[in-house]
């Protein structure tokens, strides 16, 4: 059979395969049905050498959030190698031939087919490989941000995931910031040159995210509590900042606990405080337990969050000046932190 017969009879099975994802708001096993085999794909990985080939939870793809939990996942080896698992890899004399406009060469097609599931389906790093691959192998490939983010963390973690490979990769190959990552630093107004990354700032940004998601986790007790709040005294709490919310719920159940008051979007101004302290008085009391834990579990992330930025604007402060870095600084200022920026 020739080329041209093959590719034809590649594109009829792939024409006979669903091919269009399910719409966003899908139930993760609405994805899960979708790409078959309780949502586990192929990611077809390019190292400086070969191909790797390694199994994953590819309903991840398509969360909500999807970049940052990705990112997430990649920054330590901890948390990777839980995610990703080897099926095979091989090095490739001449890697460039392997994936061609007129299809992929014979070693590679034998390696992706050996390893994949019948209906599975295959994630790559490039579009045209996503072309290439469906055309000549009828194998349904998945080529989007989220996948870039799995690539990305792939590179990051390389030498642990991929322990014979042996070849380092160039600074052109590596991704030196994840929209994961930059998504996260997007949050607090934060801009940084992709070349001036590093794994100390990768692993403060890290800290920002799981500082949002421990708090992001406790916003059901939080959004009860302000109904509760709102009940008691009166204040309208929808659009205060966490801590200012947990402070209220702890002040209504300990009155006598000192607090200090003021402007700050973080706290409770005088009279805002006083109302509070009246509904205890008038008889309004909550579990005061939950709210007190809650409370210290806010501030404890909250004061976590504020070292992650001081360190995080040590780092700015230390690289080359540039544009993007006096703009990461001036964000940075407007958090309430500095290392002694002096004004030119």
């Amino acid at each position: 059979m020739g080329k041209r017969a093959k590719r034809d009879r590649a594109r009829s099975r792939l024409a006979t395969a669903p091919s269009s994802r399910p719409p966003p708001g899908t139930s993760s096993v609405g994805f899960a049905n979708w790409l078959g085999h309780y949502g586990i794909i192929l990611v077809l990985f390019e190292t400086p050498s070969g191909f790797a080939l390694m199994h994953y939870d590819g309903v991840k793809l398509f969360r909500p959030k999807a970049l940052e939990n990705i990112w997430s996942e990649f920054i330590n080896m901890d948390t990777a190698q839980n995610v990703v698992f080897l099926q095979k890899f091989e090095i490739f004399e001449d890697k460039a031939s392997a994936i061609k406009s007129d299809g992929v060469c014979f070693k590679l097609a034998k390696m992706i087919r050996r390893s994949l599931w019948p209906g599975q389906k295959l994630a790559v790093g490039k579009q045209e490989y996503k072309d290439i691959i469906e055309a000549s192998l009828g194998i349904h490939c998945l080529f989007d941000e989220a996948v870039l983010e799995v690539m990305w963390g792939l590179k990051n973690l390389i030498n642990v995931l991929l322990p014979d490979e042996k070849l380092e990769l160039t600074n052109e190959d590596r991704l030196q910031i994840s929209q994961g990552m930059k998504s996260v630093l997007d949050r607090y107004g934060i801009k940084i040159d992709a070349n001036l990354v590093n794994a100390g700032i990768i692993d403060m940004a890290s800290t920002l995210y799981e500082c949002d998601l421990f708090e992001y986790e406790r916003d059901p007790l939080l959004e009860y509590g302000s109904k509760q709040l709102q009940k008691a005294s009166g204040l309208d709490s929808k659009d205060w900042d966490r801590l200012k919310l947990a402070t209220a719920l702890k002040l209504i159940c300990y009155p006598e606990d000192e607090i200090e008051t003021g402007d700050s979007a973080e706290m409770l101004s005088e009279s805002e405080a006083g109302l509070v302290v009246q509904a205890h008085c008038n008889g309004h009391k909550l579990r005061d337990w939950i709210y007190l834990d809650l409370y210290k579990e806010i501030a404890w992330a909250h004061g976590v969050r504020r070292r992650a930025l001081e360190q995080l604007a040590h780092m700015v402060e230390e690289a080359p000046e540039g544009s993007m870095v006096e703009e990461a600084k001036e964000k940075l200022k407007l958090h309430g932190v500095g290392c002694g920026w002096t004004e030119t």
